[in-house]
Protein backbone atom coordinates (compact mmCIF):
# COMPACT_ATOMS: atom_id res chain seq x y z
CA UNK A 1 0.00 0.00 0.00
CA UNK A 2 1.43 3.01 -1.02
CA UNK A 3 2.69 5.68 2.09
CA UNK A 4 0.15 8.53 2.29
CA UNK A 5 1.98 10.93 4.38
CA UNK A 6 5.80 11.66 6.25
CA UNK A 7 6.10 12.76 9.55
CA UNK A 8 9.47 13.94 9.21
CA UNK A 9 10.99 15.01 12.39
CA UNK A 10 13.24 18.24 13.39
CA UNK A 11 15.40 18.35 14.25
CA UNK A 12 17.79 15.42 13.36
CA UNK A 13 20.48 14.67 11.14
CA UNK A 14 23.96 16.31 11.73
CA UNK A 15 24.72 17.42 15.48
CA UNK A 16 26.70 20.24 16.03
CA UNK A 17 29.82 18.18 17.10
CA UNK A 18 29.06 16.11 13.58
CA UNK A 19 29.23 19.23 11.90
CA UNK A 20 32.47 20.52 13.10
CA UNK A 21 34.11 17.11 12.28
CA UNK A 22 33.06 16.65 9.14
CA UNK A 23 33.84 20.33 8.00
CA UNK A 24 37.20 20.33 9.38
CA UNK A 25 38.11 16.96 7.84
CA UNK A 26 36.34 18.12 3.95
CA UNK A 27 39.03 21.20 4.95
CA UNK A 28 42.08 18.82 4.93
CA UNK A 29 40.91 16.83 1.72
CA UNK A 30 40.98 20.27 0.31
CA UNK A 31 43.85 21.78 1.42
CA UNK A 32 46.39 18.79 1.70
CA UNK A 33 47.39 15.89 -1.03
CA UNK A 34 46.21 12.87 -0.55
CA UNK A 35 46.17 10.56 1.16
CA UNK A 36 44.91 12.28 4.74
CA UNK A 37 44.27 10.04 7.53
CA UNK A 38 41.66 9.96 9.96
CA UNK A 39 42.02 8.12 13.18
CA UNK A 40 39.07 5.84 13.93
CA UNK A 41 35.81 6.89 11.76
CA UNK A 42 35.75 10.85 11.43
CA UNK A 43 31.80 9.66 12.46
CA UNK A 44 29.69 6.29 13.15
CA UNK A 45 27.80 6.90 9.75
CA UNK A 46 28.97 4.46 7.25
CA UNK A 47 28.00 6.53 3.44
CA UNK A 48 29.95 9.75 5.37
CA UNK A 49 33.02 7.44 5.44
CA UNK A 50 32.53 5.72 2.44
CA UNK A 51 32.41 9.39 0.90
CA UNK A 52 36.14 10.35 2.85
CA UNK A 53 37.64 7.32 1.05
CA UNK A 54 36.50 8.29 -2.06
CA UNK A 55 38.42 11.37 -1.40
CA UNK A 56 41.49 9.71 -0.33
CA UNK A 57 41.20 10.06 3.13
CA UNK A 58 42.78 6.37 4.99
CA UNK A 59 41.27 5.53 8.42
CA UNK A 60 43.13 3.70 10.67
CA UNK A 61 42.91 2.42 14.04
CA UNK A 62 46.38 2.66 15.02
CA UNK A 63 48.20 5.96 14.76
CA UNK A 64 51.43 3.85 14.42
CA UNK A 65 50.31 3.40 10.52
CA UNK A 66 50.09 6.93 9.67
CA UNK A 67 53.18 7.86 8.29
CA UNK A 68 55.41 10.61 9.89
CA UNK A 69 54.86 14.33 8.84
CA UNK A 70 50.96 12.98 7.31
CA UNK A 71 48.23 14.73 7.64
CA UNK A 72 46.01 13.30 10.92
CA UNK A 73 42.55 14.13 12.18
CA UNK A 74 41.56 12.19 15.43
CA UNK A 75 37.81 11.59 15.41
CA UNK A 76 34.79 13.71 17.12
CA UNK A 77 34.21 11.05 19.83
CA UNK A 78 37.61 11.66 21.55
CA UNK A 79 41.02 9.43 21.84
CA UNK A 80 42.82 8.13 24.76
CA UNK A 81 45.53 10.98 26.15
CA UNK A 82 48.35 8.63 25.02
CA UNK A 83 46.85 8.03 21.65
CA UNK A 84 46.95 11.79 21.14
CA UNK A 85 50.34 11.91 22.69
CA UNK A 86 51.20 9.46 19.91
CA UNK A 87 49.15 10.90 17.21
CA UNK A 88 51.70 14.53 17.77
CA UNK A 89 54.94 12.93 17.87
CA UNK A 90 56.60 12.02 14.48
CA UNK A 91 55.89 15.79 13.10
CA UNK A 92 52.64 14.80 11.62
CA UNK A 93 50.08 17.67 11.33
CA UNK A 94 47.48 16.99 13.40
CA UNK A 95 43.67 17.97 14.01
CA UNK A 96 42.11 16.74 16.97
CA UNK A 97 37.87 17.21 15.73
CA UNK A 98 36.74 15.62 18.90
CA UNK A 99 33.52 17.36 19.98
CA UNK A 100 33.12 19.80 23.01
CA UNK A 101 30.73 17.90 24.46
CA UNK A 102 32.87 15.02 24.99
CA UNK A 103 36.24 17.17 25.74
CA UNK A 104 33.88 18.16 28.75
CA UNK A 105 33.22 14.56 30.04
CA UNK A 106 36.80 14.04 29.63
CA UNK A 107 37.90 16.95 31.86
CA UNK A 108 35.02 15.93 34.42
CA UNK A 109 36.36 12.13 34.59
CA UNK A 110 40.23 14.07 34.99
CA UNK A 111 38.96 16.20 37.54
CA UNK A 112 36.86 13.61 39.71
CA UNK A 113 39.93 11.02 39.52
CA UNK A 114 42.03 13.86 40.74
CA UNK A 115 39.87 14.08 43.71
CA UNK A 116 39.69 10.94 44.80
CA UNK A 117 36.64 9.65 43.48
CA UNK A 118 35.87 6.40 41.91
CA UNK A 119 33.71 7.02 38.66
CA UNK A 120 31.08 5.67 37.30
CA UNK A 121 30.74 5.79 33.37
CA UNK A 122 27.48 5.05 31.84
CA UNK A 123 28.07 4.21 28.55
CA UNK A 124 28.79 0.97 26.07
CA UNK A 125 31.67 -1.48 26.07
CA UNK A 126 33.63 -0.98 22.82
CA UNK A 127 32.34 2.37 21.88
CA UNK A 128 34.78 4.50 20.56
CA UNK A 129 33.70 7.72 22.72
CA UNK A 130 33.53 4.98 26.15
CA UNK A 131 36.90 3.88 24.69
CA UNK A 132 38.65 7.53 24.46
CA UNK A 133 37.21 8.23 28.02
CA UNK A 134 37.70 5.38 30.15
CA UNK A 135 41.46 5.82 29.30
CA UNK A 136 41.34 9.22 30.88
CA UNK A 137 40.69 7.92 34.42
CA UNK A 138 41.19 3.99 34.36
CA UNK A 139 42.28 3.52 37.53
CA UNK A 140 39.21 5.42 39.00
CA UNK A 141 36.75 4.80 36.35
CA UNK A 142 34.40 1.53 36.10
CA UNK A 143 31.93 0.81 32.56
CA UNK A 144 28.33 0.61 33.76
CA UNK A 145 26.51 -0.40 30.67
CA UNK A 146 23.05 -1.19 32.85
CA UNK A 147 21.54 -1.29 36.19
CA UNK A 148 22.22 -4.95 37.13
CA UNK A 149 26.09 -3.59 36.49
CA UNK A 150 25.58 -1.31 39.63
CA UNK A 151 25.87 -4.18 42.35
CA UNK A 152 29.11 -5.31 40.67
CA UNK A 153 30.43 -2.18 41.09
CA UNK A 154 29.78 -2.11 44.42
CA UNK A 155 32.33 -3.76 45.98
CA UNK A 156 35.08 -1.78 44.63
CA UNK A 157 34.19 1.59 45.98
CA UNK A 158 36.39 2.43 48.73
CA UNK A 159 35.06 5.58 49.53
CA UNK A 160 30.79 5.57 49.42
CA UNK A 161 30.76 9.38 49.66
CA UNK A 162 33.09 10.02 46.89
CA UNK A 163 31.12 8.30 44.25
CA UNK A 164 30.81 10.11 40.64
CA UNK A 165 28.73 9.60 37.79
CA UNK A 166 29.12 10.26 33.83
CA UNK A 167 28.12 9.13 30.62
CA UNK A 168 28.28 8.58 27.26
CA UNK A 169 27.05 11.31 25.30
CA UNK A 170 24.76 9.63 22.74
CA UNK A 171 22.91 7.41 25.30
CA UNK A 172 19.25 7.31 25.49
CA UNK A 173 17.63 9.43 27.40
CA UNK A 174 15.91 6.61 29.34
CA UNK A 175 19.08 4.39 29.98
CA UNK A 176 20.70 7.26 31.35
CA UNK A 177 18.00 8.44 34.19
CA UNK A 178 17.07 4.76 35.02
CA UNK A 179 21.19 4.55 36.02
CA UNK A 180 21.28 7.69 37.58
CA UNK A 181 18.35 6.90 39.80
CA UNK A 182 19.28 3.59 40.78
CA UNK A 183 23.14 5.29 41.44
CA UNK A 184 21.67 7.99 43.99
CA UNK A 185 19.68 5.19 45.83
CA UNK A 186 23.07 3.46 46.11
CA UNK A 187 25.39 6.31 46.82
CA UNK A 188 23.21 9.38 47.99
CA UNK A 189 26.17 11.55 48.12
CA UNK A 190 26.17 10.73 43.93
CA UNK A 191 28.40 13.54 42.21
CA UNK A 192 26.77 14.23 39.15
CA UNK A 193 27.57 17.74 36.76
CA UNK A 194 25.66 20.52 36.65
CA UNK A 195 24.19 20.26 33.12
CA UNK A 196 24.09 15.94 32.64
CA UNK A 197 26.65 14.69 29.73
CA UNK A 198 23.97 13.46 27.47
CA UNK A 199 24.53 15.51 24.13
CA UNK A 200 21.41 18.55 24.16
CA UNK A 201 21.72 17.04 20.29
CA UNK A 202 20.75 13.34 20.94
CA UNK A 203 17.90 14.43 23.46
CA UNK A 204 16.11 16.92 21.12
CA UNK A 205 16.63 14.11 18.03
CA UNK A 206 15.06 11.52 20.54
CA UNK A 207 11.78 14.53 21.67
CA UNK A 208 11.13 14.65 18.53
CA UNK A 209 10.77 11.22 17.50
CA UNK A 210 8.74 10.77 20.17
CA UNK A 211 6.12 13.02 19.33
CA UNK A 212 5.87 11.12 16.17
CA UNK A 213 6.42 7.54 17.27
CA UNK A 214 2.60 7.26 18.62
CA UNK A 215 0.85 7.69 15.43
CA UNK A 216 3.60 6.48 12.96
CA UNK A 217 2.49 3.41 11.44
CA UNK A 218 6.08 2.93 11.16
CA UNK A 219 9.39 4.90 11.97
CA UNK A 220 11.97 4.70 9.36
CA UNK A 221 15.32 6.29 11.45
CA UNK A 222 18.16 6.58 9.22
CA UNK A 223 22.11 6.08 10.78
CA UNK A 224 24.59 2.90 11.06
CA UNK A 225 24.34 0.26 13.27
CA UNK A 226 27.10 1.18 14.82
CA UNK A 227 26.13 4.75 15.60
CA UNK A 228 24.98 4.08 19.53
CA UNK A 229 22.72 7.63 18.71
CA UNK A 230 20.97 5.60 15.82
CA UNK A 231 20.48 2.35 17.72
CA UNK A 232 18.93 4.41 21.10
CA UNK A 233 16.70 6.29 18.13
CA UNK A 234 14.77 2.90 17.26
CA UNK A 235 14.88 2.07 21.02
CA UNK A 236 12.89 5.20 21.38
CA UNK A 237 10.56 4.38 18.62
CA UNK A 238 9.39 1.29 20.17
CA UNK A 239 9.14 2.29 23.99
CA UNK A 240 7.14 5.16 22.36
CA UNK A 241 4.48 2.84 20.70
CA UNK A 242 5.72 2.40 17.56
CA UNK A 243 5.80 -2.01 16.96
CA UNK A 244 7.40 -0.99 13.17
CA UNK A 245 10.66 0.43 13.31
CA UNK A 246 13.35 -0.17 10.36
CA UNK A 247 16.71 1.46 10.78
CA UNK A 248 18.78 2.05 7.11
CA UNK A 249 21.55 3.50 6.37
CA UNK A 250 20.20 4.64 3.09
CA UNK A 251 17.21 4.80 0.44
CA UNK A 252 19.05 1.50 -1.18
CA UNK A 253 18.31 -0.48 2.36
CA UNK A 254 14.69 0.75 1.83
CA UNK A 255 12.41 -1.83 0.82
CA UNK A 256 8.90 -0.35 0.70
CA UNK A 257 7.50 -3.67 0.80
CA UNK A 258 8.76 -3.87 4.56
CA UNK A 259 6.38 -0.95 5.16
CA UNK A 260 3.30 -3.14 5.08
CA UNK A 261 -0.01 -1.13 5.48
CA UNK A 262 1.63 1.62 6.51
CA UNK A 263 -0.24 4.80 5.38
CA UNK A 264 1.56 7.33 8.11
CA UNK A 265 5.30 6.96 8.26
CA UNK A 266 8.03 8.89 10.99
CA UNK A 267 11.27 9.49 9.35
CA UNK A 268 14.17 10.49 11.34
CA UNK A 269 18.10 10.57 11.22
CA UNK A 270 20.42 9.99 14.32
CA UNK A 271 23.51 13.22 14.44
CA UNK A 272 25.76 12.00 11.88
CA UNK A 273 23.37 11.18 9.32
CA UNK A 274 23.36 13.41 6.15
CA UNK A 275 20.74 15.47 5.15
CA UNK A 276 20.95 14.23 0.91
CA UNK A 277 20.47 10.99 2.38
CA UNK A 278 17.56 12.09 4.27
CA UNK A 279 16.14 13.62 0.87
CA UNK A 280 16.64 10.38 -1.33
CA UNK A 281 14.71 8.05 1.62
CA UNK A 282 11.93 10.89 1.40
CA UNK A 283 11.72 10.67 -1.61
CA UNK A 284 11.99 6.81 -2.36
CA UNK A 285 8.82 6.78 0.05
CA UNK A 286 6.66 9.25 -2.26
CA UNK A 287 4.27 10.30 0.17
CA UNK A 288 0.66 10.80 -1.67
CA UNK A 289 0.15 13.22 0.32
CA UNK A 290 3.07 15.37 1.01
CA UNK A 291 5.63 15.78 4.14
CA UNK A 292 4.67 17.11 7.16
CA UNK A 293 7.44 18.52 9.09
CA UNK A 294 7.24 17.51 12.72
CA UNK A 295 9.10 20.65 14.93
CA UNK A 296 10.25 20.12 18.50
CA UNK A 297 12.94 23.07 18.70
CA UNK A 298 15.49 25.06 16.81
CA UNK A 299 19.51 24.19 17.07
CA UNK A 300 21.38 26.89 16.60
CA UNK A 301 24.63 25.51 18.45
CA UNK A 302 27.66 26.01 16.68
CA UNK A 303 30.79 24.58 16.95
CA UNK A 304 34.23 25.96 15.38
CA UNK A 305 36.68 24.41 13.67
CA UNK A 306 39.43 22.79 15.88
CA UNK A 307 42.43 24.92 16.87
CA UNK A 308 44.86 23.30 15.17
CA UNK A 309 42.85 24.66 11.15
CA UNK A 310 41.49 27.84 13.21
CA UNK A 311 45.11 28.25 13.33
CA UNK A 312 46.04 26.84 9.29
CA UNK A 313 43.18 28.32 7.51
CA UNK A 314 43.87 32.42 7.56
CA UNK A 315 46.82 30.92 5.29
CA UNK A 316 44.91 28.50 3.41
CA UNK A 317 42.32 31.93 2.62
CA UNK A 318 45.44 33.88 1.11
CA UNK A 319 46.42 30.99 -1.09
CA UNK A 320 43.15 30.43 -2.28
CA UNK A 321 42.91 34.12 -3.34
CA UNK A 322 46.12 34.09 -4.81
CA UNK A 323 45.48 30.38 -6.83
CA UNK A 324 41.38 32.05 -7.45
CA UNK A 325 42.53 35.10 -8.95
CA UNK A 326 41.11 36.93 -6.06
CA UNK A 327 41.78 39.63 -3.31
CA UNK A 328 44.35 38.06 -0.60
CA UNK A 329 44.30 41.79 1.02
CA UNK A 330 40.75 40.76 1.40
CA UNK A 331 41.56 37.12 2.65
CA UNK A 332 44.07 38.16 4.94
CA UNK A 333 41.54 40.47 6.70
CA UNK A 334 38.95 37.39 7.09
CA UNK A 335 37.12 37.56 4.02
CA UNK A 336 38.33 33.68 2.48
CA UNK A 337 35.64 30.53 2.02
CA UNK A 338 37.64 29.00 4.99
CA UNK A 339 37.23 31.35 7.60
CA UNK A 340 33.89 31.68 6.95
CA UNK A 341 33.06 28.09 8.57
CA UNK A 342 29.81 29.45 10.12
CA UNK A 343 28.05 29.51 7.00
CA UNK A 344 29.26 26.61 5.49
CA UNK A 345 26.68 23.54 6.11
CA UNK A 346 28.29 20.00 6.21
CA UNK A 347 26.17 17.86 4.26
CA UNK A 348 26.47 20.25 1.21
CA UNK A 349 29.89 20.70 1.75
CA UNK A 350 30.29 16.71 1.46
CA UNK A 351 28.13 16.67 -1.34
CA UNK A 352 30.04 19.19 -3.05
CA UNK A 353 33.39 17.49 -2.27
CA UNK A 354 31.94 13.67 -3.63
CA UNK A 355 30.04 15.20 -6.49
CA UNK A 356 26.89 13.67 -5.44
Amino acid sequence: MPVERVLLAEPRGFCAGVEMAIKALAWMVRVFEPPVYCYHEIVHNRLVVDRFRQLGVVFVDDVASVPAGAPLMLSAHGSAPEVVEEARSGNRFVVNAVCPLVTKVHHEAKVRAGKGYTILYVGHAGHDEAVGTLAVAPESIRLVERPDDLGAVVESVEDPTRVALLAQTTLALHDWEGIMNDARETFPDLWTATRNDLCFATTNRQAALRSIANVADAVVVIGSSNSSNTIALAQVAREAGCDHVLRIDGPDELDLSSLGDARIVGVTAGASAPEDVVRAVVDKLNPSEGVEPVFVTDEDEYFPPPRELRELVPVVDVLAALMLAGDPQQARAGGGPFVEDRSVDASAALAHLSGS
